[in-house]
Order: structure tokens, then C-alpha cells, then sequence
């Protein structure tokens, strides 16, 4: 039943004010791995923000196929999938108010993963919308007195809002045409594992002008990110050196997209020694050039690891006041060491 009065835009747009925008660093909840197996757990970003933080359970329908999307949703238990209002206990003073999210028109509803938030039409006394009810089931049944409210769900990055006039029992039907995106890293054909590869990801377009703002920052292999269907990129850094790798996507309406980058790198461990295969020398301090002298890195230790990009490169080891340099070679996936002689 839709609002009655000309301004619910207006309440609506108060509404998610006092939500909030999420910030930056999207917050992650666990998710059960996937069918494939593994030690890596899968988590779903969604906004952060205390109480406009998304529920901790991701859709167990959510499961990645070889290289191709797949449906998310699940069948619902009554007729089309919808759950019917019912009479609810308790005083007459109060209706009930049925919710239910889709991913279109056409869809089965959402099984889980969801948000509810009830807002009531005016502020408190510190000028604030506060809910007056919260529901993290797929399809609550919430007992309400009669009036006018503001209704959001939530699933994982994307949501929608309705203002609602309740007068007798009512079911609102939400469309969220969200999607989401598996993230994995591989050199060639070996996963990387752990949180040497992280994954930035971007509204719209690389080839297109935007704020630089990522949507989520930071995420690992195996996480899945819900977002709104449309076009993003991917940033991937292999490390903290120069092994990135940017990948343009779409996201469908109630499809999982399997994202698999393939970094071309390799992990090199330096050595400053005094004679071939010998001790290396402790508080050696190095730097990392391109054969044009750009610095990729700089550090300091006896034995320092870092990640490269396939390519040649110029090691310069500084050690007792004297300087040592060469010439090295890095070639996708070949892990090693590379040893620069004081001589």
C-alpha cells in the first residue's frame, strides 16, 4: 500500500540519511566454503557502520560454477515463493506487516542474507530516525501499530526503501537486483593463497572517469562481494610492488560471477654475500630499480622477500659504507633467490 502524502521522498531521503553512506572498508562476515573444497573461507562484504552493518550469514545458495554464473536464489515454501500476513497474537491495536525480497519481478525470493529495518515517519527527540523494529529473516511477519513507516532491507551492498501506510494486514514485495562476485589470484595455474593478493573493487568502468573510490578494499581469494547488478572493475596487487592487474566485469541481477585473476610475478628473495652461495650480511639496506631507474622498492635486512611483475630489473645492495649492484631477470612463477656478490 503506497504512501499517502506528498512528501515520503522527502522522509524517504531523511530515512537514509540517518542510515548512512558505507564506508570505505566494507566489513566482512564468514561464509561456509564452497563446493570445490578447501582450507580458504569465502565472506561477504557488506556496509559497515554499526547499526547499518549487514546481517553475518551469506546465502548458502550463493555457489560459484567453473567460469560462469549461476542462479542465487532458492524456491520459497508457499505459493510463488511468497509468504501470505497472517493474523498476528496479541493486542488488536497492532496489524501485521509481511516483507519479501527478490531479485527481479521473475525471481524466487531471497532465502537468507537479508536486513530488515522499520522506521518510524518522525524523528525522536535528538532529531533522529531510530527503527522501531529489525528482522534478519529472509521473510518476517512484523506486528505493527497502525501508521505510517518507512521500510529498508539490506543484502549485502545493495537495498531498497518503501514508504508503507499500514491500515490492515499488508505484504510489501521488495526488488533487490543485486549479484555477486567470487574473487580468486593464481600464478598461472596455482592459487594464491592467504592475503598476498587483495582485490580492490570500483563502480563503472577503468576506461571511464570516476571519484577513485572502491567499494571494497582490501578483499582476499574465496571472498564473494554483493553488490547492485551493473559494470565495476577489479584491482588486484600481488604483494606491495608492481604485480597488479586490472579487470573490467558486469554483475547480473541474482547470478554469482567466478572472477579469477592470473598475476604474472614471481617471489624474489635478496641476498648481499661475499662470495657465491655464501652467509648473507645482516642490515644490508636494498633497493629495487626498473632498467630506466624508477625505484620498485626499497628495504632493509639480510634476507628480504618481495613480489615482482615479470621483467628486468637492477638490485642494489648499500652494506658498511660501500655499494654492490646487478642485473636480474624475473619470469612469471619462478620463485627464487638472487644473490649480489661484494666484490
Amino acid at each position: 500500500m503506497g504512501w499517502r502524502f506528498g512528501a515520503s521522498c522527502v522522509l524517504v531521503a531523511l530515512v537514509l540519511g540517518a542510515i548512512g553512506r558505507p564506508d570505505t572498508a566494507a566489513a566482512q562476515f564468514a561464509l561456509p566454503s564452497g563446493p570445490s573444497g578447501g582450507d580458504s573461507l569465502s565472506r561477504q562484504y557488506a556496509p559497515s557502520g554499526g547499526s547499518g552493518a549487514a546481517p553475518g550469514t551469506v546465502p548458502s545458495s550463493i555457489t560459484a560454477p567453473a567460469y560462469a554464473p549461476s542462479t542465487l536464489t532458492t524456491p520459497g515454501s508457499g505459493p510463488n515463493g511468497l509468504r501470505s500476513p497472517q493474523a498476528m497474537p496479541g493486542p488488536p491495536s497492532q496489524v501485521s506487516l509481511a516483507l519479501v525480497a527478490r531479485f527481479s519481478r521473475d525471481s524466487q525470493p531471497i532465502t537468507t542474507g537479508l536486513l530488515w529495518r522499520v522506521f518510524p515517519t518522525i524523528p525522536d527527540a535528538g532529531g533522529m530516525f531510530r527503527p522501531v523494529k529489525e528482522d534478519r529473516t529472509a521473510s518476517p511477519v512484523i506486528a505493527l501499530p497502525p501508521g505510517d513507516y518507512v521500510v529498508h532491507v539490506s543484502f549485502g551492498m545493495a537495498s531498497a526503501v518503501r514508504a508503507v501506510h499500514l491500515r490492515e494486514a499488508t505484504r510489501e514485495t521488495f526488488e533487490l537486483p543485486a549479484g555477486g562476485i567470487k574473487l580468486e589470484g593464481r600464478v598461472g595455474d596455482v592459487p594464491i593463497r592467504g592475503t598476498q593478493v587483495t582485490f580492490d573493487v570500483y563502480k563503472g568502468s577503468q576506461f571511464e572517469p570516476g571519484d577513485g573510490t572502491p567499494l571494497v578494499q582490501g578483499a582476499t581469494s574465496g571472498n564473494i562481494v554483493i553488490v547492485p547488478e551493473g559494470p565495476y572493475y577489479i584491482v588486484s596487487n600481488y604483494g606491495d610492488t608492481n604485480a597488479v592487474v586490472r579487470s573490467d566485469i558486469r554483475v547480473q541481477a541474482g547470478k554469482l560471477t567466478d572472477v579469477t585473476v592470473n598475476h604474472h610475478a614471481a617471489v624474489i628473495m635478496l641476498k648481499l654475500v661475499n662470495e657465491a652461495g655464501g652467509e648473507a650480511r645482516a642490515n644490508t639496506s636494498w633497493s629495487v630499480l626498473t632498467p630506466g631507474g624508477d625505484v620498485i622498492k626499497e628495504f632493509t635486512g639480510a634476507f628480504p622477500r618481495v613480489i615482482l611483475a615479470e621483467g628486468d630489473y637492477r638490485a642494489i645492495a648499500r652494506s658498511d659504507g660501500r655499494t654492490y649492484e646487478r642485473n636480474f631477470k624475473v619470469a612469471s612463477g619462478v620463485d627464487g633467490e638472487v644473490e649480489v656478490i661484494a666484490r
